[in-house]
């Protein structure tokens, strides 16, 4: 037993990724990072406490699903291109760059190939299909928002600018992946003379291992385009600074909003919103159109294969919101936004 322990932690120091130390800030108390409105994520306690009574819905076996076309290499600067891939993962296109969000074609999410959450929907695009692919987006560094297997095959054929919030970099140039570019919440980067980054605040926490919990940050990301702006909310719990980002970036002329992993929500909740929650930010924002993502590709919490989608129809019945407003993608297919 205690070979068990010593192994466990030896394995959760192994594959800790390196923290971020910098000046206190509001959300950085010189150490850790912290949430704004003070959620935080469960302890390892409350983690075997759920693992203990865990009652998971159902999910289908490991299935196909019909590749999207392969897409346009660039488009004009009047059109933004939003392609569902699967999980996070979206291709934009827009203003002549190209966009990934939180690339993952791995068949796992999980620090090894042989455990961990496995893929029970393929990525709706062929990898190899991808244009050229100019710039990623992270919006944190857990493993199915941060893949490294596929950051590394991205940077073998393209040398993409990766864009992490404060601390992530460190891991991807650790990796030889190039120098990244480190955000922290409400800093600006001009992307072109069109494109502007911002990277806004989200509700969750960080950490690859057992050792670095909360050091590096999370984020949320707003492009704004010619066409509009663009809502990247990534991965997050429900919190006042949707009401924030509403006020300084609204309306959104698109957000791209997870609705998955929500259950158990005494669990859940502080880090992953309902689909009730992501109808709830689709109005807080302004968003004309929402897209749903974070759901139907990897079995990561309690809720069935088809719970989010189906209680996010029942959450914008309840609110009297047309559906065209918020849709759930097929993977594979996009969406063209015009000026």
């Amino acid at each position: 037993m205690a070979l068990v322990v010593v192994l466990f932690f030896a394995i959760g120091y192994f594959i800790s990724a390196p923290v971020y130390r910098g000046n206190p800030t509001d959300h950085f108390d010189g150490k850790k990072f912290k949430n704004l409105g003070g959620a935080e994520a469960k302890n390892l306690g409350d983690v075997f406490r759920w693992l203990a009574s865990r009652k998971p819905g159902s999910w289908p076996p490991a299935g196909q699903v019909t590749l999207g076309a392969k897409p346009a290499h660039r488009l004009s600067d009047d059109t933004l291109r939003i392609t569902y891939v699967n999980h996070t993962t979206f291709l934009i296109q827009v203003g002549g760059l190209n966009i990934l969000t939180d690339p993952i074609w791995s068949e796992r999410c999980s620090p090894f190939s042989f455990a961990g959450p496995r893929r029970v929907r393929p990525a709706g695009i062929a990898f190899d299909d991808l244009p050229t692919i100019h710039l990623v987006l992270i919006s944190h560094n857990h493993y199915d928002h941060l893949d490294l297997p596929t950051l590394k095959r991205l940077y073998t054929r393209d040398r993409p600018q990766i864009i992490t919030p404060l601390g992530v970099g460190a891991f991807i140039e650790q990796q030889g992946l190039g120098k990244a570019q480190d955000m922290d919440w409400w800093q600006t980067l001009s992307l072109t003379q069109t494109l502007q980054l911002v990277c806004v605040p989200a509700q969750h926490f960080s950490g690859r291992g057992l050792f670095d919990r909360d050091q590096t940050l999370w984020c949320g990301f707003v492009l704004q385009t010619q066409v509009g702006n663009l809502f990247f909310v990534g991965d997050t719990g429900y919190g006042e600074i949707f009401k924030t980002i509403a006020q300084k970036y609204s309306p959104m002329r698109v957000s791209l909003l997870p609705i998955g992993a929500f259950k158990p929500e005494w669990f859940m909740s502080p880090i992953h919103i309902s689909p009730g929650q992501a109808v709830q930010i689709h109005q807080e924002v302004s968003s004309q159109l929402s897209i749903a993502s974070h759901y139907g590709t990897f079995p990561l919490a309690d809720d069935g294969f088809t719970d989010p989608a189906n209680e996010l129809q029942a959450a914008l019945a309840q609110q009297k919101i047309d559906p065209a407003q918020f849709v759930l993608l097929p993977e594979g297919q996009f969406i063209d936004i015009v000026k």
